[in-house]
């Protein structure tokens, strides 16, 4: 483990896409593969769940940042698609979000600069399937 870390966690996936993965003594998922109608999880959704969770904390956080209080909303679409030669594959990735009692303007200023900020996001650098808009706020 890294001595500077913040938070660090160990997880384990020794079954691909049948059967689970985990938190080292914490969360366990059950894992199957997106094209199949088998029960659980698979890496589509939890990326999909870690960039929401992690966009939308950056978004709170640019917000108390500047003393506003106000609930946000993120929605993330991951798509599973073939690549145009057949022999690949990659992640088509679509962001929403919405702020409450924001304009648009407003609220894509905050998903571009949580997007540059995000943790998540910082991964996914300047991946070219990436696409942000903004949507009203629905809580």
């Amino acid at each position: 483990m890294n001595k500077d870390a913040l938070f660090h966690t160990k997880v384990v996936n020794d079954a691909a896409l049948e059967g689970e993965a985990y938190v080292v003594d914490g969360l366990r998922v059950l894992i199957s593969d997106p094209l199949s109608n088998e029960p659980g999880s698979n890496p589509e959704e939890l990326f999909g769940l870690a960039w929401s969770s992690c966009l939308n904390a950056t978004i709170q956080a640019l917000l108390k940042g500047r003393g506003l209080d106000a609930k946000s909303r993120v929605e993330v679409d991951v798509s599973f698609k073939r690549e145009a030669d057949g022999r690949g594959f990659y992640f088509e990735l679509a962001a929403r979000a919405g702020i409450e009692g924001f304009e648009e303007n407003q609220v894509e200023k905050y998903l571009k600069s949580a997007h540059r900020k995000c943790p998540v996001s910082k991964i996914i650098g300047d991946y070219q399937h990436v696409s942000l808009s903004v949507m009203p706020f629905n809580s």
